[in-house]
């Protein structure tokens, strides 16, 4: 993508003294970063606040870090919203989620229309509340036309349901005679995914110190870079995405071969 100097420098201007633009390669950023915003409720609960608050406040650190990513230009930014297990907590904490996610939307589409950002929705988004599903679908559509960075947010989302959505998939078109079983390969699963078209994720940020992946793009991950903090994600500043790209490109990335250096 093509990258506003200006605005690039101004947006990461009066930075903290570890970080800095001046210590990331602009030549080397990763295509597609995705991070899993963990902590929301957490970081709510230290401030003797309702976990709600904490949905809230991750709201603005999601903006921050969509729009550092324009400034610099990556391709695609994913981000782990509500998984499919996410159902599981109380139906009071799902309902209010269901509603921050239409009005958030809604408030931040002159955002992404002014940034030519292209939404695209990984997960099973027809099992949603009416009211989200039409706010996401029209979102989707006011953007289909745009050329800028692709936003991928993953809501009602889990892989290994993903996984066994394509095995059904490529079966149903196996026996329609539509695929050759014996031409299924690795891109042919991958085309089926949710993310099709879209490069695999080269660097993925959890937040809040968790070290595991919570049943997220296990197929598109497997040779991404990770890092971990132990910032909640309403705390996620983009001096932290430039902290976690710095550290992506001191990785020495083999990819099953021998090192370079």
């Amino acid at each position: 993508m093509q990258v506003d100097q200006e605005k690039l420098s101004a947006y990461f201007s009066d930075g903290p003294d570890d970080v800095s633009l001046e210590n990331i390669d602009m030549t080397r950023l990763p295509r597609h970063v995705s991070v899993i915003m963990d902590g929301n409720g957490r970081w709510a609960t230290a401030r003797g606040l309702n976990r709600s608050e904490g949905h809230k406040a991750g709201i603005v650190s999601l903006r921050e870090v969509i729009t550092a990513s324009v400034r610099l230009g990556i391709d695609v930014l994913s981000a782990y919203a509500f998984s499919t297990e996410n159902w599981n907590r109380p139906q009071h904490e799902v309902n209010i989620l269901m509603h921050l996610f239409a009005k958030t939307f809604v408030d931040e589409l002159p955002l992404l229309k002014r940034e030519n950002v292209r939404v695209v929705f990984l997960g099973d988004i027809s099992a949603l509340p009416t009211k989200t599903r039409e706010v996401f679908e029209y979102g989707v559509e006011q953007c289909k036309n745009h050329t800028g960075m692709v936003l991928a947010l993953a809501v009602n989302y889990g892989a290994r349901a993903e996984i066994a959505r394509a095995c059904r998939l490529i079966a149903e078109a196996a026996s329609r005679g539509a695929i050759d079983p014996s031409t299924i390969d690795q891109d042919t699963v991958a085309s089926k995914l949710y993310t099709a078209g879209l490069p695999d994720p080269e660097l993925v940020i959890r937040t809040s110190g968790e070290l595991r992946l919570s049943n997220y793009l296990l197929w598109q991950v497997a040779y991404a870079e990770f890092y971990v903090t132990d910032t909640y994600w309403p705390d996620f500043t983009r001096w932290d995405l430039l902290r976690a790209i710095r550290s992506f490109q001191q990785r020495d990335r083999r990819f099953g071969g021998l090192s370079k250096k």
